[in-house]
């Protein structure tokens, strides 16, 4: 293990999101909050497509870099991947306004479906094995995103 090569250093560095996946404590949480300030650029650059786009492309990534994090390390989703949370957490905020309010909402409701795992998202981390760890932090997202999107709705004056 200490004689890795490039793309296996390369894919441990993405699959724990610069190594927040090395946290001591709640690494999983931690790979959440990576996602806030990448949010924050995102939205700042005023290119509307580029939050899918760098969905999509850390959603490719974290496939490729999850599968060698699990080879490298010798089980599947080994608790330093937390490229997944980043992108889950991405989905949750997806161009919904840029508040602290919605940023902290959609952090929560994140967490809370990452950890409880709902139906039908516990079964698609189990069917999804070609996609790996990161099916059931997408439909996580997913869940955020309607919560906090129907927050929005009922009460926007909670979160604007």
């Amino acid at each position: 293990m200490t004689n890795r090569t490039m793309s296996s250093r390369v894919g441990l560095a993405l699959a724990s999101a610069g190594y927040a996946g090395y946290a001591p404590v709640a690494p999983g949480t931690v790979g959440s909050a990576v996602a806030l300030p990448l949010w924050y650029v995102l939205r700042w650059s005023g290119w509307h497509w580029a939050e899918p786009v760098c969905i999509l492309v850390l959603f490719l990534a974290g496939v490729w870099s999850a599968r060698i994090a699990e080879r490298e390390l010798g089980h599947e989703d080994p608790g330093l991947v937390v490229i997944d949370e980043v992108v889950g957490m991405l989905i949750s905020v997806l161009w919904l306004p840029m508040t602290w309010q919605v940023a902290l909402a959609g952090f929560l409701a994140f967490r809370i479906f990452d950890i409880i795992k709902p139906f039908p998202r516990r079964a698609a981390g189990a069917r999804a094995q070609r996609l790996g760890v990161m099916a059931d932090d997408v439909m996580a997202g997913v869940y955020a995103y309607a919560t906090v999107r129907a927050l929005l709705w009922l009460k926007p004056e909670w979160l604007t």
